[in-house]
């Protein structure tokens, strides 16, 4: 009875891995900064300088551009380089003034995984 008890258990195991696996929310990360950028091009600069290029957002977050946001999404491998400038911006270096170079963090739902959280960029010094 208690062997046939040890094998029930152990099959139940990877069961809830895979569970755990298939869910795209437990990989997320949280991050806070200043929202810069323009025309799609958006960079989140978190309180430590730490760049993070956000991606999957397209044109929505213009209206929360140099606000303080929470921002949740999933950090891809790499760093990518990104432009701000009024003439052209692009992830092409070639195109770009001001380049910047960011850790890559993909939003899923922008309505959902970006929180204005002061309509006002903290510098630095004043945390």
């Amino acid at each position: 009875m208690v062997f046939v008890a040890a094998q029930l258990c152990a099959q139940q195991s990877p069961s809830s891995n895979t569970v755990g696996a298939t869910n795209p929310r437990l990989h997320l990360s949280t991050v806070r900064g200043c929202l810069n950028g323009e025309r799609g091009n958006y960079i989140l600069i978190d309180n430590n300088g730490m760049v993070y290029v956000l991606k999957g957002v397209g044109n929505a977050l213009d209206k929360q551009l140099q606000h303080e946001v929470e921002v949740q999404g999933k950090l891809l491998p790499g760093s990518v380089k990104t432009g701000i400038r009024q003439e052209k911006s692009g992830s092409n270096p070639a195109d770009t003034i001001h380049g910047v170079d960011g850790v890559p963090l993909q939003v899923s739902d922008v309505s959902k995984d970006v929180r204005v959280v002061d309509k006002h960029c903290k510098a630095a010094d004043q945390e």
